[in-house]
């Protein structure tokens, strides 16, 4: 069994707002059973696999951690791009096909983000988040620009050798101030949880789902 599994089935659990004595209960098994399952400590057979994908309403690709989504999604270029989008994809290179992939997870991530920064009515929040973006968006800039080296270098101010660490320096300042900004007694934190992106946003909730899973995945091979 994956190990995603445990952390999922809580997840799945707290999501639906009951107890695990009630859980186990309707998915005829022992609370202490239920337990090592979420727990990690035991590993379930298929039966109680299908049987908790049914329960919760999700697949069994979700339950196992495979997809980001309740549905088993798995994300593509004809799923999050309309008709139009589409028709000009047939023209482009691999390559080129392959960068507007990637410009559409990022545009639809940020859309879900920026929404629910919005809602936090948090002025200071919102300020810090478009300066951690900038720093992101200026340190790639500068990585592809620094591809050709007949590139004319005086394009930018600070140097490149002082420039990763100074912006490096600036993302965990701005970082800090978001932490701080959250601590105020203004802010107000959206509700998220995955039931309420995928209701709301629909296929940009998972795309940003997705993006989250993929990033957590290389975290994890550091």
């Amino acid at each position: 069994m994956l190990s995603d599994f445990p952390r999922i089935l809580t997840l799945l659990r707290k999501e639906k707002k009951i107890s695990q004595k009630k859980a186990a209960e309707d998915l005829g098994v022992q609370q202490a059973l239920l337990s090592h399952y979420e727990n990690g400590k035991r590993e379930c057979g298929l039966e109680f696999l299908l049987k908790a994908a049914e329960y919760y309403n999700v697949t069994t690709d979700y339950l196992l951690g495979k997809s980001p989504v309740s549905n088993g999604a798995v994300i593509s270029n004809e799923n999050i791009s309309d008709a139009e989008e589409l028709q000009k994809a047939r023209n482009l290179s691999p390559e080129e096909l392959s960068a507007a992939f990637a410009k559409k997870l990022v545009n639809n991530s940020v859309d879900v983000i920026y929404s629910l920064l919005a809602k936090t009515k948090n002025g200071m929040l919102m300020d810090k988040v478009q300066d951690i973006f900038s720093c992101a968006v200026y340190r790639t800039f500068r990585l592809i620009y620094k591809t050709n080296p007949s590139n004319d270098k005086n394009l930018f101010k600070i140097p490149e050798e002082t420039a990763d660490q100074l912006t490096t320096a600036a993302e965990n300042v701005s970082i800090a101030k978001a932490e701080l900004a959250l601590s105020g007694a203004a802010v107000r934190p959206p509700s998220i949880s995955r039931p309420e992106l995928e209701k709301e946003y629909g296929k940009s909730a998972s795309v940003l789902l997705n993006m989250v899973m993929n990033c957590e995945k290389k975290l994890e091979k550091l």
